[in-house]
C-alpha cells in the first residue's frame, strides 16, 4: 500500500462517515417524529422507543451506505482536482488506473461488509422491530394502567381498578372482576397488585385479599382470602409473522417465489451499489473541474436517483413476471457499467478504453 493509496483510503473513510452521519440523522430525526407521534397518541409505549429507534439506524444506515460512499469517493477526488493533485499525479506517471486501484481498495473490503450487513444485519434489525411493536401492542393497554379508573381487559372477561398506581407501577387497593366460560363470576380485592411476566404470559398478581365467586343468582358461593393470587391478563406474544424484509436469508436462498427472490436480490443491491457507484464516482468527479469540490453533486444526484428508481422497476418487474427472475437487476447494473465506460471514454478517449479492456 502506497502513501497515495493510505491518503485516499483515509479520506474516503471519514468523508464517507460523514455523509452518512448526516444523512441517518435526517432520515432516521424524521422516523423518530412519527415513532414520538405514535408514543404520545398511546399506539406505542415508552419503553419501546429507544429500542426502535437503535434499530431504525442499523437499516437506515445499510440503506445508504452506498450513497455515502458514491458522494465520498466524488468529493474526495473533486476535492483532489480542485486541489491540483490528479495533476501531480498525472505528472508523475499515474493515471486513472492507479486512483482506481486506492478506491477499490477502501471499496473492495466495504463491499463485503455491506453485503454482511444487508443479507443479515439489516433484516435481524427489521424483525426485531416487529417483534418488538407485535410484543407492544399485545401488552400496550395494560402497560397504560391508570389510577382511579375501571379498565377492561380480554374481551370484558377482566375488569379492575387500582385506587393509586406509584412510580414503580405497584398497585394500591386493586377490585378486579373475573368472568368464565360457564357464567361464574369472581370478585376479587387486595391491597397491592403489580404486572409480572411469567412462561405463559402477562399475569397481574395481587397481594393480600379476598376472593368471592360463584354465579349470580346462585347461593353456592366461595369465599377465600389469600396471600398471594395470579391472574392471567395477556397471553404469551403470538409468534410473529416476519414481512419479507424482515426473512433470514436461510429462507430467500433456493426459494422458487418470485418475490423472495426480489427481496434476495434487493440486499444483493447494496455490495453491488457500492462497488458500482464508486465506479461511476471516479470519472464523474473529472466532469466540472472548474466547480469545486461540489462541482459534479447535481449530476451525481441525478444519477443516483435513476439507478435507485431503476432498482424498484426491476424488483416490480421480477415480482410482476415481466421478466425472469434470474435477471433480475443484471440489466441495471449493466446499464451502470456501460454509463461508467461513456463517462471514461469522455475523458480519455474511446482508443485508450479499448485498449484497457482488450489489452
Amino acid at each position: 500500500m502506497t502513501i497515495l493509496d493510505k491518503m485516499i483510503i483515509k479520506d474516503l473513510f471519514k468523508t464517507m462517515l460523514a455523509i452518512l452521519s448526516v444523512i441517518v440523522v435526517i432520515i432516521v430525526s424524521r422516523k423518530f417524529i412519527r415513532i414520538l407521534a405514535k408514543a404520545i397518541d398511546g399506539q406505542l409505549s415508552v419503553d419501546a422507543v429507544m429500542g426502535m429507534l437503535g434499530y431504525k439506524i442499523i437499516v437506515v444506515s445499510t440503506l445508504f451506505l452506498p450513497a455515502a460512499v458514491f458522494m465520498a469517493v466524488l468529493m474526495v477526488l473533486g476535492r483532489m482536482y480542485r486541489d491540483q493533485e490528479m495533476a501531480a499525479i498525472a505528472s508523475a506517471g499515474g493515471g486513472v488506473g492507479l486512483i482506481y486501484k486506492s478506491v477499490f481498495m477502501f471499496v473492495i473490503p466495504l463491499m463485503v461488509g455491506a453485503g454482511g450487513l444487508s443479507l443479515t444485519v439489516a433484516p435481524w434489525a427489521e424483525a426485531q422491530m416487529q417483534i418488538l411493536t407485535e410484543k407492544d401492542q399485545s401488552v400496550l393497554n395494560v402497560k397504560g394502567i391508570e389510577a382511579g379508573r375501571f379498565s377492561e381487559y380480554r374481551q370484558g372477561r377482566i375488569v379492575f381498578y387500582a385506587e393509586d398506581v406509584d412510580k414503580d407501577e405497584k398497585m394500591q387497593h386493586v377490585f378486579m372482576q373475573t368472568k368464565a366460560k360457564n357464567g361464574n363470576k369472581a370478585i376479587v380485592s387486595a391491597n397491592t397488585g403489580v404486572l409480572r411476566y411469567q412462561s405463559d404470559g402477562l399475569f397481574l398478581i395481587l397481594s393480600e385479599g379476598e376472593r368471592v365467586q360463584g354465579k349470580p343468582g346462585h347461593r353456592d358461593f366461595i369465599l377465600e382470602s389469600f396471600a398471594q393470587y395470579g391472574v392471567l391478563i395477556e397471553q404469551t406474544v403470538r409468534a410473529v409473522s416476519l414481512h419479507l424484509n424482515a426473512l433470514p436469508v436461510e429462507a430467500l436462498l433456493g426459494s422458487n417465489d418470485v418475490k423472495k427472490i426480489a427481496e434476495l436480490q434487493n440486499r444483493l443491491s447494496v455490495p453491488l451499489g457500492v462497488f458500482f457507484l464508486a465506479f461511476l464516482a471516479v470519472p464523474l468527479a473529472k466532469l466540472s473541474p472548474r466547480g469545486g469540490v461540489y462541482g459534479s453533486l447535481l449530476v451525481a444526484f441525478a444519477i443516483y436517483f435513476i439507478y435507485a428508481n431503476l432498482k424498484r422497476v426491476a424488483q416490480s418487474w421480477v415480482v410482476s413476471g415481466a421478466i425472469s427472475p434470474w435477471q433480475g437487476y443484471v440489466w441495471v447494473y449493466g446499464l451502470m457499467f456501460l454509463t461508467g465506460m461513456v463517462l471514461l471514454g469522455r475523458l480519455y478517449g474511446w482508443k485508450w478504453v479499448k485498449q484497457q479492456v482488450f489489452k
